[in-house]
């Protein structure tokens, strides 16, 4: 419990699924975590009780990543709370699968909001208050590598995502701010379970096709993340993890 020690890290979408898992393992190596939701207070308040019970800090922050105001006060609370900032994982997200015939306007909107312009966002505003040692962790999708049909709309998102920690790896880089990505195959989450994922067809192709023959679990990831965030990773930046079983 000593690779965060004294980091103060914000994880977005963290009141359930690869979210909470990341905040937990995050705080489990001592950073103090602001735990940010956008609907789900209850949630988010759970993952907080669940870190200070195992002897760590976290505050839950509600706001809408996709929103500047928001954004901006995610950041403003994490240097009220704990004085600093250190470490950022933008894993707010949403997905929803269309066939090309029946993607709307409204689904483009809504899915590019959360996932690519709240990523900017939570980005710009945090930036500000990164020093040199700093984290940028965002997470992606192995969809943007095997491309499943019907995805359009979420795997653009992801594809612009990838291409965004690029370029922000060299634009921050000289300032001494990493910044990767961690790109997950299906990981079952709430949100999997709810859309009847979990034991369907596709579940069943998805391990048809993975070498290490499963879906992962949120553990699979979150300790990715704390790898990526601490400084055992401090000369790695720009990269693309992926994190599928061999999936791709």
């Amino acid at each position: 419990m000593s690779k965060l020690k004294d980091k103060v890290a914000l994880v977005t979408g963290a009141s359930k699924g690869i979210g909470a898992g990341i905040a937990k393992a995050l705080a489990a190596e001592g950073a103090s975590v602001i735990v940010n939701y956008a609907s789900s207070k209850a949630g988010a308040d759970k993952v907080v009780a669940e870190i200070e019970a195992a002897g760590g800090k976290a505050v839950a922050v509600g706001g809408d990543v996709s929103k500047q105001a928001d954004a901006e006060n995610l950041v403003a609370k994490a240097i009220e709370h704990f004085g600093r900032l250190d470490v950022l994982v933008n894993n707010s997200g949403v997905y929803e699968f269309a066939s090309i015939e029946v993607t709307t306007e409204e689904l483009y909107r809504r899915t590019f909001d959360i996932n690519v312009l709240g990523t900017l966002l939570v980005t710009q505003a945090a930036v500000k208050h990164l020093d040199k040692g700093a984290s940028i962790i965002n997470i992606g999708s192995t969809a943007t590598r095997i491309t499943p049909p019907e995805s359009a709309v979420y795997t653009g998102t992801k594809g612009a995502v990838d291409a965004i920690t690029g370029v922000l790896a060299r634009e921050l880089g000289p300032r001494g701010i990493r910044v990767n990505a961690v790109n997950p195959g299906m990981v079952i989450t709430e949100g999997v379970k709810t859309a009847g994922i979990e034991g369907s067809d596709f579940e069943a192709f998805a391990v048809s096709q993975t070498p290490l023959g499963r879906v992962g679990q949120v553990d699979d990831i979150a300790p990715i993340v704390a790898f990526l965030a601490s400084d055992d990773a401090r000369w790695i930046t720009g990269e693309l993890i992926i994190a599928s079983g061999g999936m791709r």
